[in-house]
């Protein structure tokens, strides 16, 4: 997988001429479209006939769909559009560009691995931008799959001067940048509280002035490797036109495996970083003893000890409306933690959220104590 421009038309190409050379005789090329496996994959400028090097190359039979070698091997063209086709040949190797984009994806996939039984180890290669579709999703969690991820800056040397720095000035903190140019695959799972197209409509490359601004704590309740991540968020509020009270989400120093001298640490360098007026942590697990840890670790602000009386999701459930309000934004990207508040909530999550949990107290504190938004009250 990788990011527009990355090389990946060029690996997938390289494969092929690698699989050729060692000895597969007959290989499927699967793109979007048979126009995409002719103008891409054979015909592209990185395509099978423009690469250079031992092998010769391949003459392209447009009549009969079909490309051959010096050495007598054949690659065969097919649609995505038409997973029947697929039904009858047999391969000793495949390349599928674009899987990301195929209209009839699982079909497609399923009918050719039944034709892959030549050889003595039948293989494929699959080049694609990362898009959160069910084919995608279900190689990458494939046992007998191996993932590569490129992106886009990794091939800068190969790419139009100033291609990679335009796209990133355009597109850079976006969930768009991470996908097509830093080859990620995003997900926004059914369920989830929080969706990446609401994120990044919020979302904001510098701060205001900030009238109050907290950092919030979620402990983990033990320490060491095995650990889960302690939260430790950084929020602020400030008078936003349009919007009255708006909470800005700043920064996010949340790590796994700490003791507790280091997430205290971490938690005390980030609310000086910021500026921020308060500590918030929750004391469900350690009591009075966060507060103690905290002030060890040379927290000279005040440290507020909350205690969760609520389940996650019910806390979360408010702060998510206020994003859908666009009262909360965040300052630039916060990768990590958009990750996970798009897991948050979703069918299969596991884990603990424990940077949602500290995003969550850091934004109840700034807006929702103050009357700004929707709230769930325990009876």
């Amino acid at each position: 997988m990788g990011g527009r421009g990355a090389g990946k038309t060029r690996a997938g190409a390289e494969w092929v001429r690698m699989a050729v050379r060692a000895g597969c005789r007959r290989v499927a090329l699967v793109g979007p479209a048979l126009s995409d496996v002719r103008e891409v994959m054979i015909e592209g400028p990185s395509g099978l006939r423009h690469l250079k090097g031992a092998g010769g190359t391949p003459v392209y039979e447009v009549s009969r769909r079909r490309l051959v070698w010096p050495n007598g091997a054949e690659a065969f063209v097919f649609s995505a559009e038409d997973p029947d086709s697929l039904r009858g040949p047999q391969f000793d190797a495949a390349w599928c560009d674009e899987v990301g984009a195929w209209a009839k994806g699982d079909a497609v996939w399923d009918t050719l691995q039944m034709g892959l039984r030549l050889g003595p180890g039948p293989r494929c290669v699959a080049t694609t931008t990362p898009r959160p579709v069910d084919l995608v999703k279900r190689l990458v969690g494939a046992p007998d799959s191996r993932v590569t991820r490129s992106a886009t800056r990794e091939n800068a040397v190969n790419l139009s001067p100033g291609f990679v720095a335009a796209m990133e000035a355009a597109y850079a903190g976006s969930s768009l940048a991470r996908q097509e140019l830093m080859g990620d695959l995003l997900e926004d799972p059914k369920g989830a509280l929080f969706v990446r197209s609401m994120l990044d409509r919020n979302r904001v490359f510098a701060a205001p002035g900030m009238a109050d601004i907290v950092v919030a704590v979620d402990p983990p309740a033990t320490s060491g490797p095995r650990a889960d991540a302690c939260g430790i968020v950084a929020a602020g509020v400030a008078e936003a036109a349009g919007f009255g009270r708006r909470c800005f989400v700043l920064g996010d120093a949340s790590a796994p495996g700490l003791r507790p001298a280091d997430w205290a640490g971490r938690a005390v360098s980030l609310a000086e970083a910021v500026g921020a007026s308060m500590i918030i942590a929750e004391a469900n697990q350690g009591g009075e003893m966060v507060r103690q840890t905290l002030v060890s670790s040379g927290c000279r602000l005040p440290v507020r000890l909350v205690h969760a009386r609520l389940g996650k999701r019910a806390r979360a459930l408010p702060v998510a409306l206020l994003y859908e309000q666009g009262k909360v934004a965040h300052v630039g990207l916060l990768a990590t933690l958009e990750d996970q508040m798009c897991r948050f909530g979703a069918d299969g999550f596991a884990g603990s959220p424990d940077r949602v949990d500290a995003l969550v107290w850091a934004v109840w504190a700034l807006m929702l104590e103050r009357g700004e938004g929707p709230r769930i009250r325990a009876l």
